[in-house]
């Protein structure tokens, strides 16, 4: 299958399950947390397919790369912010690791593209590598 936008990239295509699933997970946290963790949470999950899609429009490979990096980025910062979650109680066992293991799933598919990427940079003396 030719990959002719973001949407036809599989990692994008998770890291929106991935929001769905965090939005769905803060609808049950506390309403004093809508201004906190769940706004928190909430940016986080969308930062990912949102850094993929704007990456993957950029002309220069470089740029896709960065901005797969914010991505990965954001990941990190969700991940953290779930972990929060979890210890104040705000969740489950098995929703947290439900949602912990998307995103590791999202996060390894990143680190493939990136790698990919790199190695496609490398190979091809025509490509910008800014």
């Amino acid at each position: 299958m030719r990959i002719r936008g973001h949407r036809d990239l599989k990692v994008w295509q998770k890291a929106m399950d991935l929001v769905v699933d965090c939005y769905r997970m803060t609808s049950t946290f506390p309403t004093s947390e809508r201004y906190g963790l769940v706004s928190q949470v909430r940016r986080a999950a969308v930062s990912v397919p949102s850094n993929i899609a704007e990456g993957k429009g950029r002309d220069h490979l470089g740029d896709y790369l960065r901005f797969l990096s914010v991505a990965k980025g954001s990941l990190m910062e969700l991940d953290t912010q779930i972990e929060i979650a979890y210890r104040l109680g705000f969740m489950e066992t098995a929703d947290s690791h439900s949602v912990e293991q998307t995103a590791s799933e999202v996060g390894k598919m990143l680190t493939t593209l990136m790698k990919r990427l790199k190695q496609k940079r490398m190979l091809s003396p025509t490509i910008d590598r800014r």
